[in-house]
């Protein structure tokens, strides 16, 4: 539990929101606790650097388990330096392990940046979605 302040502010930072501690804690807690999620704090000496979680779950149209990376983020002062790919990966592997039948990501529109990191990573562009 010590690594949630540190995860909240980067999720705030991320979705440029100040969203409900108390909230955030629960639902932290709640997939804590939960083997289909998977979460991934990187940290330097002095503190959390990056964070990374990925979900699996099985969907009748890909048949079997399919992993999707929610969130996504580095601090920016480690932007550059590797740490977005060593977590990558590490999802991926993790995922890998598992057998899925899918690695998915979803970026934001206003995130173009990332899509080139994707990108290099392997994955391709295939879906649109769409939100309400």
């Amino acid at each position: 539990m010590s690594d949630l302040p540190a995860i909240y502010r980067f999720i705030c930072e991320l979705e440029d929101e100040v969203l409900d501690y108390k909230q955030f804690q629960q639902i932290f807690e709640e997939n804590l606790h939960n083997p289909n999620w998977l979460y991934v704090l990187a940290e330097d000496e002095t503190e959390g650097i990056g964070f990374i979680s990925l979900h699996t779950h099985k969907l009748l149209h890909h048949n079997g388990l399919v992993a999707e990376i929610q969130e996504f983020y580095t601090s920016k002062k480690s932007r550059g330096k590797g740490v977005g790919r060593l977590l990558m990966n590490y999802v991926i592997n993790s995922a890998q392990s598992q057998n899925v039948k899918s690695i998915e990501v979803t970026s934001n529109k206003k995130r173009a940046e990332n899509i080139k990191v994707y990108e290099s990573l392997g994955f391709k562009l295939t879906h649109n979605k769409f939100t309400l």
